[in-house]
């Protein structure tokens, strides 16, 4: 019988159908809409249109490439760029995107001359930073920030957001929601702006979503991982109800043979300039398998065999067998964190494999 290719990916997307679904609802309960984020699955079209047949007919990608992608495949949705553009790209931006994410005046100037040049309207959310310190407008100078916007043609502001638990970790707290929602509210009324996005954050967002009496202005969210990996993340617990595991990364063992635990000879810095420590064991079996660090982050790994992954070079993943004999064409599969999945997904030589029917990794969902 003929092998799988591998390595490869394994997606079930009725496991990612299901979750998207349970999330819509439950976002909706409180009167906020979701918008998928596909970047961490490179906007792969079977999961798109997955999010699509399940409600979320509102996308978001950081790569304008991927958009165009997107665009291209004439699929019924609404296409936001999550990042701020690059001077470089305006004229794709304007071509491609339907909202951009924006924080430089320099840049939504050059949105607009582009969008006069296209004869377009160009729809911006302006982002605040309310402390995670990635990007965002500084609350004081969000009002002279607007106030210069509303002087551009070719631009409609249709939203303020703001980012949560992406660089610095800062936690969605209700203070913080009041505290942007506020915010809101004042440039409403001193504009005059109708904002159909409020965009209050992330899948970092789902504990103060569950226990917030009041969701204030917060009227749209952004959802990428807790809609593939069925977690929240802040804390990386599973979201009762949802699936963690419709992502499952398949590896071949290569080699398999009894070796010493330790290097032996002198010893330096390896190929990632690294001076590493090895732990004394005696002879072992240790097993490689055909994938390394240009085709998966390795540390977002957990094998599903009682195995141990002892380390990893471009393209070599070397493991502890323990008491498995695992032979030369065997598979070892692993599940995947967020920055697994994203790396194994944007691969070229991982190949993606789509499937509805069948679990093929041995977690299940979580309780409801």
């Amino acid at each position: 019988m003929r092998k799988e290719i591998a390595p490869r990916v394994e997606v079930d997307l009725r496991k990612i159908r299901h979750n998207a679904r349970v999330l819509k609802k439950l976002y909706e309960e409180k009167e906020i809409q979701i918008t998928g984020v596909v970047k961490g699955v490179g906007a792969s079209l079977e999961i798109a249109k997955v999010l699509i047949e399940s409600g979320i007919t509102s996308l978001a990608d950081t790569k304008i490439s991927r958009i165009q992608k997107l665009k291209s495949a004439q699929l019924n949705a609404t296409y936001m760029l999550l990042r701020t553009p690059a001077l470089s790209e305006v004229e794709q931006v304007v071509r491609f995107a339907d909202i951009s994410m924006n924080t430089e005046l320099e840049v939504i100037r050059a949105l607009s001359a582009e969008a006069v040049k296209q004869q377009k309207v160009h729809s911006i959310i302006l982002m605040v930073e309310m402390g995670d310190l990635r990007e965002g407008i500084m609350i004081k100078d969000v009002p002279a920030f607007i106030e210069e916007v509303l002087k551009l043609p070719g631009i409609q502001i249709v939203g303020l957001g703001t980012n949560f638990a992406c660089f610095g970790g800062v936690i969605p707290t209700e203070q913080k929601m009041h505290e942007f929602s506020s915010l809101v509210k004042r440039v409403q009324k001193q504009f005059s702006l109708f904002l159909p996005y409020v965009s209050g954050g992330n899948s970092a967002n789902y504990h103060w979503l569950k226990q917030t009496k009041d969701v204030g202005m917060i009227n749209h969210i952004r959802l990428g991982e807790s809609i593939f990996l069925g977690r929240e993340t802040v804390n990386g617990t599973p979201i009762p109800g949802l699936y963690q595991d419709a992502f499952c990364l398949v590896a071949e063992v290569i080699e398999s043979k009894l070796k010493p635990s330790v290097p032996f000879g002198d010893r330096g810095r390896n190929a990632f300039g690294e001076t590493v420590s090895f732990k004394e064991r005696g002879i072992i079996r240790r097993a490689i398998v055909g994938m390394g660090r240009q085709d998966v982050l390795v540390s977002g790994l957990t094998p599903l065999l009682p195995v141990e992954i002892l380390g990893s070079s471009s393209d070599h993943i070397i493991l502890d067998t323990k008491n498995m004999d695992l032979k030369l064409g065997d598979e070892v599969r692993f599940s995947l964190d967020y920055g697994a999945m994203l790396s194994v997904m944007t691969s070229p030589y991982v190949h993606k494999k789509y499937i509805s029917e069948k679990d093929h990794c041995s977690a299940k969902r979580t309780s409801a």
